[in-house]
């Protein structure tokens, strides 16, 4: 820790974790004069070239003065930072604060000179990336405008450092020495390098663990049975492609072997890289595996072991222990408790989990926090019939357990670009920074599709998660997700539903359905559910029970040639006496058709038809795939030669057919699949955030400064308000306080009449209908005689609060809130005003920042819509002032993150133009850090 005579506390809160270029992780911190020694030690492993780049001149040791100098900081005008690997230096950066003569200053002066230093072994990880951005965030927080660096010409690996950045900056060249300086404020660019850099570090930590060159399972137990012997020998049934190593300290002196795979009593004892340890050890046990595994270059961690966060306040600390330590060590953790890992890659073959079979490979990525509900997942999926069918396979399948460091969020950093991925299904208990989370989903799903259902939806999160606490109901989480375009389902079956046919069928260009099928009653159900689902429908076309193979091939051939049609669904119940024979002939017809038109899905409804189901999933999969040794099975037999359908053999990756035992969730699916399609479409084109000449962002700062000056958070009072909101050219009808009848008709005329005369007490603000608002008040008789009115049935005027207002144009009274969660950020939401809408919860929501498009998609997005579009002959509201008001309003908020709640009620929007009759404003600190700063892992 720092000493007495600093000016600060040590800042504990620039500590963070981060993932590297490689995917190895890497701790970052304060370099306080604690670290003399780690930096000597440091230095020493720094070849000669690195030094002269630093310093300019041969410099093959530090001095005791550089040693002090270099270690004693003041975390305000002097800041040193380090990378640490394993408790020692792999990098440092240090900034010091200059002035305009480039001689050391104190604030205000707003700009320092940073220089870095990293290990050789360590450059080309993006160390150097990594400590730029903190040391950034942190001379922001200091008041530390911009950075200079004077850097040689030949340190080209240090000058492209600071100009991939993003930063705006500007470069000369004196006296051999080249100058950069560059401003400290986040720019888009800067955002989308940081952003980039995330993607790909992150994306990197879940390949290393999900295609290994070589696991090692540790806790593989002397007899059968157990945990660690199950993993073992799943891993080596599965084909596993690299290397495998069996560890037990409790092996006798001599075994060299388990189960037939090479076995050590320590991982220190294999010889050779340890690209994954599967740990299935007790949980004391644990710390102690990590610890042998870090020394060894262990690069991941399944930890399969229980005992942790889930099972109480113990396990909680125990857990957290667990991840410093692994950081420490620069490994990334799945689990623990988790089930483990799986990836069908053929380059791969990797089964490291507790299921005894590995699933059929596919093009599914599968994540799911839960064991069990994975167990389910990938058991429906797996099956052939009697449900859910279409088979199709899984690519990757990660079960995260208490996810205490790899969570959702890094599996899809992978997944986005993974080739081998083309539809991703999570099973989410708990979204640990929804923010990231809709961030990376809305990314994710332009490319594919995201299908998510979420479990503890009305409760807490499970014991063993450790998530930030969110103030937004589980309907306003769902409404962002979906705002992601992330495809939100309620259950498993629907889950799996959804997945299926977007994994194997293209994606609908619109609503239009057609239906055909050889039963009434089944089309007309189907029919139904297509109009509850949104869709639009064609009337069914009934080809009797009679219908042939040959039948639906043409009646299908001729729907999905219809411009008019935009997805077909077959309904199919069994013909008497076919069997087998019958299912299989009418699959190839299906088959067929569909791949002659294979723009459109094709999705089938079966009634107890167990071999149709089979014979829709083999249809397209009779040959043998390329690169696979393996032959088709349980092919059915060919249909008689009068039902024979002339066809070719199925191209490699032609469309499986996905058949339902329900019309409603084959419909269901399909609409899931029209709406996604319609995100796609509208994300291709996703609006801007409009700049508006009349904003005063720097007024507002100036203001919000002075305001906050007073202490740490405060409600705006009504003038302060009406000021704020001005900047953002939000113009607030002003009430005037009534505490008489005197001092109401004195605010009427300075208002002018017609005036409005409210009572503003809690239990009846915005409570219109419990007649505590007069309107339309002409002038001073009935104004007195309403004051009058409102004292008799309420109390007295201390009891009442009335104030005067102008009357506003008639219109639609509508309710516009923003406000920062500390789990998903920045809120948009809007919805009509009165009882009816608070009732129904029909209110939609938005991230700031807003775009155009996604204004007017908000005005549209609530139930109650309609009665702003002239409803049963009703004037139009102007909904073009309305999506105005809302960009101001994100604007204002997302341009200062102080603003952390705003409330515009009412807002009555008229034929023409706008009144906001009431607003409020609350203003807090922004936190130190928020997802605008540095990369950083979720602190433990």
């Amino acid at each position: 820790m720092q000493t007495s005579p600093d000016r600060h506390e040590y800042p504990a809160h620039w500590e963070a974790d981060v993932v590297l270029r490689d995917g190895g992780t890497a701790r970052i911190r304060p370099i306080t004069v604690d670290d003399a020694d780690r930096l000597v030690s440091f230095y020493e492993q720094v070849s000669d070239e690195s030094k002269y780049y630093r310093f300019f001149a041969p410099y093959p040791r530090l001095s005791a003065k550089d040693v002090h100098r270099f270690t004693h900081h003041d975390f305000v005008d002097r800041v040193g930072l380090a990378a640490t690997v394993g408790g020692e230096f792999i990098a440092t950066v240090r900034y010091d604060r200059i002035g305009p003569d480039g001689t050391p200053a104190s604030a205000p002066a707003d700009e320092a000179e940073v220089a870095f230093l990293v290990q050789d072994a360590h450059q080309g990880r993006g160390v150097a990336s990594a400590l730029l951005e903190h040391i950034g965030a942190v001379a922001r927080e200091r008041g530390i405008r911009r950075f200079a660096a004077e850097v040689l010409p030949a340190n080209t690996k240090m000058i492209k450092v600071f100009t991939d950045a993003g930063y705006t900056q500007k470069r000369s060249f004196e006296d051999g020495v080249v100058r950069l300086e560059f401003d400290l404020e986040p720019t888009d660019r800067s955002l989308a390098v940081q952003y980039a850099r995330e993607h790909r570090a992150e994306a990197r930590s879940v390949q290393r663990l999900l295609a290994p060159g070589s696991v090692a399972v540790i806790g593989a137990g002397r007899t059968p049975g157990g945990v660690g012997r199950s993993v073992l020998g799943n891993i080596r049934d599965a084909g596993y492609s690299g290397r495998l190593y069996a560890v037990n300290k409790a092996l006798p002196d001599g075994q060299k072997e388990l189960d037939g795979v090479p076995a050590h009593r320590s991982v220190r004892d294999i010889d050779g890289p340890v690209d994954l340890a599967v740990v299935a050890v007790p949980a004391e046990h644990v710390t102690e595996v990590v610890t042998e595994c870090g020394e060894h270059g262990v690069q991941g961690l399944v930890v399969v072991s229980a005992g942790y966060a889930e099972s109480g306040p113990e396990g909680r600390e125990r857990q957290r222990a667990l991840v410093r330590h692994a950081r420490m060590y620069g490994m990334r953790i799945i689990g623990p408790n988790a089930f483990g890992i799986i990836n069908t890659s053929p380059r791969v073959r990797l089964n490291a989990s507790l299921a005894p079979e590995v699933p059929r490979p596919g093009r599914i990525g599968l994540f799911a926090q839960s064991g069990a509900i994975g167990i389910a997942l990938l058991s429906r999926l797996h099956r052939r019939g009697g449900g859910v069918t279409g088979v199709t396979g899984v690519s990757t399948f990660v079960s995260s357990g208490n996810r205490a460091d790899v969570s959702g969020n890094d599996v899809l950093q992978y997944w986005y670009e993974d080739p081998d991925t083309d539809v991703v299904l999570m099973y989410l208990e708990s979204i640990g920074n929804p923010r990231k989370f809709t961030r990376l989903a809305r990314r994710t799903a332009a490319a594919k599709p995201l299908v998510v259902v979420q479990g503890a939806r009305h409760g807490a999160a499970p014991q063993g998660h450790a998530v930030r606490a969110t103030r937004l109901p589980h309907a306003t989480v769902s409404a962002l997700l979906r705002q992601a375009g992330v495809i939100r389902v309620d259950t498993i079956t629907e889950l799996v539903d959804a997945g299926l046919l977007l994994a194997r069928q293209p994606l609908p260009a619109g609503p239009r359905v057609a239906i055909l099928g050889n039963s009434e009653s089944l089309g007309l159900l189907t029919y139904d559910a297509c109009l509850a689902e949104g869709l639009r429908p064609h009337p069914p076309q009934d080809l009797t029970t009679a219908a042939s193979a040959a039948d639906f091939h043409a009646a299908l051939s001729r729907a999905l040639a219809d411009d008019r049609c935009d997805a077909v669904v077959v309904t199919a119940i069994p013909a008497v006496g076919e069997g087998p024979v019958g299912d299989a002939a009418l699959a190839e017809a299906l088959r067929s058709a569909s791949a002659a038109a294979p723009g459109k899905p094709v999705l089938v409804v079966h009634v107890e038809l167990g071999g149709l189901a089979e014979a829709l999933s083999a249809a397209a999969s009779t040959a043998p795939q390329a690169g696979s040794d393996n032959p088709p099975q349980n092919v059915p037999s060919p249909a008689p030669a009068a039902e024979r359908l002339p066809t070719t053999e199925a191209p490699e990756g032609a469309h499986l057919i996905p058949a339902y035992p329900a019309a409603e969730r084959a419909v269901r699916a399909l609409g899931q699949a029209v709406a996604y399609a319609q995100w796609r479409r509208d994300a291709a084109e996703p609006g801007k955030v409009p700049e508006y000449e009349d904003i005063n962002e720097k007024g507002a700062a100036a203001l919000i400064d002075g305001l906050l000056a007073r202490g740490q958070g405060l409600t705006l009072g009504t003038d302060e308000t009406c000021d704020l909101l001005g900047h953002y050219g939000v113009q607030v009808h002003r009430a005037l306080p009534a505490p008489t009848p005197d001092a109401a008709a004195e605010a009427a005329r300075d208002l002018g009449y017609p005036v409005a005369l409210k009572a503003t007490a809690p239990h009846l603000r915005h409570r219109a209908d419990l007649g505590g608002v007069r309107l339309d008040l002409a002038d001073e008789e009935q104004l007195r005689r309403s004051y009058a009115e409102l004292t008799e049935l309420f109390g007295a005027p201390e009891e009442l609060r009335p104030v005067v207002q102008r009357m506003a144009p008639r219109g639609v009274d509508v309710v516009v809130r923003a406000v920062i969660d500390p789990a998903a950020g920045a809120v948009l939401s809007f919805g009509l005003a009165g009882a009816a809408s608070q009732l129904l919860g029909d209110t939609a929501h938005r991230l700031i920042p807003v775009t155009d498009r996604e204004a007017t998609s908000l005005v549209r997005s609530i139930r109650t819509a309609p009665l702003l579009f002239g409803w049963r002959g009703s004037a139009p509201a102007d909904t073009r002032a309305l999506e105005e008001l809302l960009l101001r309003v994100s604007r204002l908020v997302d341009d200062h993150p102080e603003v952390v709640a705003v409330t515009l009620e009412p807002v009555v929007v008229a034929s023409h133009g706008l009144s906001v009759l009431g607003a409020s404003v609350r203003l807090a600190h922004p936190p130190a850090r928020d997802d605008l700063g540095p990369r950083t892992l979720p602190a433990y």
